[in-house]
Parts: C-alpha cells; structure tokens; sequence
C-alpha cells in the first residue's frame, strides 16, 4: 500500500468515526481489538445496504425465499459442516515479539513491498509459490519459502519464527447451567458462517414455501470468527455480518447456475453505479475438497484488490453430510421428466451454488468510493474544500435535509410541514442551526444527496431550492414536487 492510499484509508477511517458511522466497541474502556459499533448513520446505511441486498434476492426472484436462523446450533452441525476438524487457517509466531501472523497476510505484505520496489516479477513468483504450497496444505514448504525471502516481523523486525501450525476460528460457549462429567458436553459454538442455517433448514423450506428446484434460500445474520490477525478496521473482524444465498440446483446443471450466479452478482455491485474497472474475479486456486469451482468478486479498497463477496459451487457436499450426521434424509423428489430417459429425474440430494457477500465489506467499500476531498473554486476566485460523500442516493443514510433559512417568519412552520409530508417514504433530517452553508457541508459529510430550503420566497410563490450534493447545482422547484422529485432517486 502506498502512502497515498494508507493516507486516504486512515482518513476515511477517521471520518467514519466523527460524523456518526463507525466506533470501536466499547471505546470508554479502551475498546476491544477487531470489534466495532455502527453509530447513527453507520446504522441507518448498513440496514439500507441489507435491505437493497434481499430485495433483489427475494422481492425479485420468484424461486428465492428467506429464513432467520439461529445463531446457537446443535454442535453436531459444525461437526457435519467440517468446521470443527478443519476451519483453521495456518499461523506463526515471531518468538522476539510473541506476535502472531496469518500464514498468506505474512506472505503477502512483503509481496505488497516488492511490488512497491518495483520487483514485479519476484512479486508475482512468491505468491504463485505461496498459493502452489497452500493448496497442498505444504506448512514445511511455507516456512522455508518465509525463510528463503527473509521475511521479518513488523514488531521486532527479526526472522526468529515457530513452526506453522493451524489455529481454529470458531468461538467456544457452554449453552445452560447444569453440570456436566464431560465438559463437552454442554458446549456449543457461535456460529462461523450463516450458511449451515439454511442448510438445516432445506426440508422445512421447501416444504412449507412449496418450492420446486432451482430455487434458493436467503439469509442475512451475524457470524463470529477468532481472527488470528484482525485487521484493516472493519475489513476483517471477530463479529460480522453476512449476506448469505444458497442456490439448490439439479447435479449436473451447476455449471450453468455458476456461471450465472457468478455475472448476476457483479450485475448487482454495478447497478450502483460503482464503475466496473473497480471490480475484478480472482477465481481459487486451492478448492476445497468438495468444490467444483470457487471465484472471489474482489474491490479496489484503498489497501488494494480485496475480497468482498464469493461465489462458489458447492457440489452436494453440504446436504450429503447433514443427512449422514443427522440420519435423515435431504433429498427432494423431482418429477420433471429427463428427456434422456424419459422419465422422472427422481429422489436426489441437490447440489448448490453459493453467494455470499460480507456486510461489513460492503459497508466499507461503499464508504471507501464514496469518500472524496473537493477543492471548490467560488465566484470571487477564492476557494474553499470540503469532505464529501458520494454515497449512492438509494442507500445514503439520510435521504432529504430540510433546511429553513431562518428561525422565524413562518419559515419553520413551512419546514416541519415538508418534513411531515415526506418521512414516511424516505429518512428525512431537519436542523434550523448556523449558517446554510455550514449545514450544507454537514449534510455533504455524512452523504445526504439533496438538500431543500425554505426561504421567505416559498411564501411567496410556494417553491424551494433544492440543492443537488454531487454537482452542488440548485434549483427552484414546487414545494408540494419535493416528496416525488426525490422519490425518483430511491
């Protein structure tokens, strides 16, 4: 990362916290590593990305439909699922500083330094080399690739480091209060992922939605994972959230419904508008070894082209292993006829392709468009700055600052009249306090896309300025045209 871009970050990590988006957690008592709280503004754009997000999964699909599971389940189901034997991503320590690293972010930040260097080529062979080790689970050949290349911790800037080994992200809980000979007995796990609650719940889905395959099952919900290096502000954290959809398909049409799913998911990050030279496909090297194909939608952050969303063809991995567990069948009764046989395609465990785009990071990523530092030249030739965020209007926070010019002269009255008229269909913000100029900068910062004033000529001849936040242009229009002018936009 540049300094350019690490100053840019920083700044849009501050900014976050002083206008109302982003605290640490708990922060009077110092905070808690890698866990934060959505303020005002923070809360109200999160919801709004959710929102966007499972209307266009289930409002606009007819075959997609949503559940809310849990995030207690039965331990069984983390033990079927495989992440109680193998969610765990390899680690190491650095003996000087007791800091601990992620295998690949150890690797890749001294990739990062030879790519700033100018050392493509040694750049691109130590994560080719990287990736080839991983995907055979090679911890010998990782550490001697550390070795070779002389990586040092950031801390004591020295090599001295452990052996890998792996280290398992799920959090521990014991679920009651009754004692237990074994103390396993009574634990359970915050959940890792949202997906297994969907899984769980294909029978009862399909059954009572009546839904015949190809169909899906959305979800959106916190998840909690251990980090072993949580980092880069809301990017990678302990708790979060997902916005997760399994895709239930025929075997052997799951190569068309990738493909699919994998266009569908970009189509859906572009129609906000974000361009498309911002977004590329990074497709797995190492597969899990029940994945048939795996690709990452990733986003230029201001730390470079990182993950924000996976699309992964899951086989029937999934499905297979809950009812081996459970012993109870997950299977669905096709009867639509196979034109190779003639008949029913018959009883089957269907295979799913997978979406799921991480909350947070898609918080962080509109933020991290949206920001921008303008330099404004006004009338007179002097020039002025502000801090802007061209957050798209559909899920800015707040939709519509009502502004009266003055405290008095009926003006208010005018004001509240409006904002009545309109807060049921979109958020609305209204302040009489200092200047207009300063409320404007105000409303620019946290991303409110219009802006209208009631000033003594809406007495007059019942219209208002509505100013424009991208372009800063105004214009008069009708008061009683400003709840469908900005409807326009939602």
């Amino acid at each position: 990362m540049s300094m350019q871009q690490d100053n840019r970050f920083q700044a849009i990590i501050a900014h976050a916290k002083e206008y109302g988006f982003v605290f640490p957690s708990s922060e009077i008592y110092d905070g808690l590593s890698a866990v934060y709280d959505y303020g005002p503004w923070g809360s109200e754009l999160k919801k709004n990305i959710r929102d966007y997000w499972w209307k266009s999964m289930t409002q606009l699909h007819e075959n997609i439909v949503g559940v809310d599971a849990a995030i207690f389940m039965h331990p069984t189901t983390w033990k079927a699922s495989g992440h109680v034997d193998n969610f765990s991503d390899p680690m190491i320590d650095n003996k000087d500083s007791n800091k601990r690293y992620r295998v690949d972010h150890l690797i890749e930040a001294h990739a990062e330094k030879l790519a700033l260097e100018g050392k493509k080529e040694e750049e691109y062979a130590l994560l080719k080399a990287m990736d080839e080790l991983i995907a055979k689970d090679d911890f010998t050949g990782l550490k001697q690739l550390i070795d070779d290349h002389k990586i040092v911790c950031t801390v004591s800037g020295t090599s001295n480091w452990t052996d890998i080994r792996q280290f398992n992200l799920m959090f521990k809980t014991e679920f009651g209060a009754i004692a237990s000979d074994s103390p396993d007995d009574n634990i359970v796990y915050l959940r890792p992922e949202t997906a297994q609650g969907i899984f769980v719940n294909f029978l009862n889905v399909q059954k009572t939605a009546r839904m015949k395959i190809p169909f899906g099952i959305a979800q959106t919900g916190k998840a909690f994972r251990n980090e072993i290096v949580a980092r880069q502000f809301i990017f990678r954290m302990r708790e979060f959230e997902q916005m997760e959809m399994q895709f239930f398909v025929r075997p052997g049409t799951e190569g068309d419904w990738y493909k699919y799913w994998k266009q569908a998911r970009l189509d859906w990050h572009l129609s906000l508008g974000i361009p498309a030279d911002k977004y590329r496909y990074h497709d797995h090297v190492k597969l899990a070894h029940y994945a048939k194909e795996a690709c990452d939608i990733e986003f230029e952050f201001p730390i470079g082209f990182k993950e924000v969303e996976g699309i992964h063809s899951r086989s029937d991995f999934d499905l297979t292993q809950h009812q081996l567990y459970s012993r109870k069948k997950q299977q669905y009764f096709d009867n639509e006829i196979d034109h190779a046989t003639g008949k029913p395609y018959g009883n089957y465990v269907p295979y799913v392709i997978e979406t799921s785009i991480g909350l947070d990071r898609m918080f962080l990523l509109i933020l991290s468009h949206a920001y921008d530092e303008e330099t404004i030249t006004k009338e007179d030739g002097s020039s002025d700055s502000r801090v802007v965020l061209k957050i798209p209007p559909k899920l800015a926070p707040v939709k519509l600052a009502i502004l009266p010019l003055l405290k008095k002269d009926g003006l208010p009255e005018l004001a509240r009249q409006l904002m009545d008229d309109c807060k049921q269909d979109f958020r609305c913000f209204y302040e009489e306090k200092d200047a207009i100029g300063k409320r404007y900068r105000r409303q620019d910062a946290i991303g409110t896309p219009f802006c209208v004033t009631i000033d003594h000529q809406t007495k007059e001849d019942g219209t208002v300025t509505i100013r424009e936040r991208d372009s800063m242009q105004q214009r008069r229009i009708k008061l009683t045209d400003v709840r469908q002018e900005i409807n326009r936009f939602m």
